[in-house]
């Protein structure tokens, strides 16, 4: 297999253990690389114990997203798939994948659709990135993206580490928008695929409230990193106009406002075709039911 499964977690056991039962019997017998969030809950214990076959990496401290970098360093195949500890590849599903990427050296990313369960339907994100308003260059595999969803993608290793993985500052939610854009800075493409499957079973484990902060300044930050003046003026405003006037927005552009500093320092506009791209995605991006920054 030339493609590397990665999952990262924190304090989610159960979850992660059915993820990697899954991921464990897949026809094409991915290696696994499992990062653990230093997660109190011996959720590091159970997988050296269960699956002593993949490889488990331990930092000190949770890295959030950033994790899926340090595994990437780990990894020796072409491609990864990266997972989180409630998703999980549908059997052939990377075969797939691999096959798009061998056919196509140009494209970095191919997003796959994503299936809820229990019940077995499609998430609402789906038909947003099946109907992407992107042009699509010729001989693209797929729709074409300007963003993409790490727990049910596969990516080209090296495109990943020649734009710098995701960024430490980001740290968790949405940090894939600013990787994107840097991919699509660099001349690579982002696609969808419809007959690359992930599951998803939502765990009721979660941190809602830090999740809607940490999007927030983020998408404030990734805005002000890489799109020209007026776009990002009007992309701010337009988000501010959006917001719940509560306590989670409120820390979340306190945040936002003290790294002025770095992004000014870091501040660097995409080409005109990178930001045209964005540019088309605004209006779908408002009207989507997966952006409202809300608990």
């Amino acid at each position: 297999m030339r493609c590397t499964v990665v999952v990262i977690t924190r304090d989610r056991r159960e979850s992660l253990l059915h993820t990697l039962g899954r991921l464990a019997g897949l026809p094409e017998r991915p290696p696994v690389i499992v990062v653990d969030n230093a997660s109190r809950d011996g959720t590091a214990e159970a997988v050296a114990l269960l699956y002593p076959e993949m490889t488990l990496l331990r930092p000190r401290d949770n890295l959030g997203a950033v994790a899926r970098n340090f595994a990437v360093d780990h990894v020796r195949t072409p491609y990864v798939a990266f997972c989180d500890d409630d998703t999980w590849w549908e059997p052939g599903a990377l075969t797939r994948a691999v096959a798009l990427l061998d056919a196509h050296p140009r494209v970095a990313v191919v997003t796959g659709r994503v299936i809820v369960e229990p019940d077995g339907r499609e998430d609402p994100i789906v038909t947003e990135l099946r109907e992407s308003p992107l042009p699509r260059p010729p001989g693209l595999p797929g729709p074409a993206l300007g963003s993409f969803l790490a727990g049910a993608s596969v990516l080209r290793a090296g495109a990943f580490r020649e734009a710098g993985g995701f960024s430490p500052r980001l740290w968790l939610g949405g940090e894939e928008e600013l990787l994107s854009a840097d991919l699509m800075s660099r001349g690579w493409h982002l696609c969808y695929a419809d007959d690359v499957v992930v599951h998803h079973a939502p765990s009721p484990l979660r941190e809602p409230h830090l999740r809607r902060r940490h999007g927030i300044r983020n998408t404030l930050w990734f805005t002000w990193l890489r799109r020209p003046p007026r776009s990002a003026l009007r992309r701010t405003r337009a988000l501010l106009g959006t917001l719940p006037r509560d306590r989670v927005t409120a820390l979340a552009l306190a945040e936002a406002a003290a790294g002025l500093p770095w992004v000014l320092r870091e501040r660097r506009p995409v080409p005109p075709d990178v930001e045209a791209r964005l540019r088309a995605l605004e209006e779908p991006q408002r009207r989507s039911r997966a952006r409202r920054y809300v608990s």
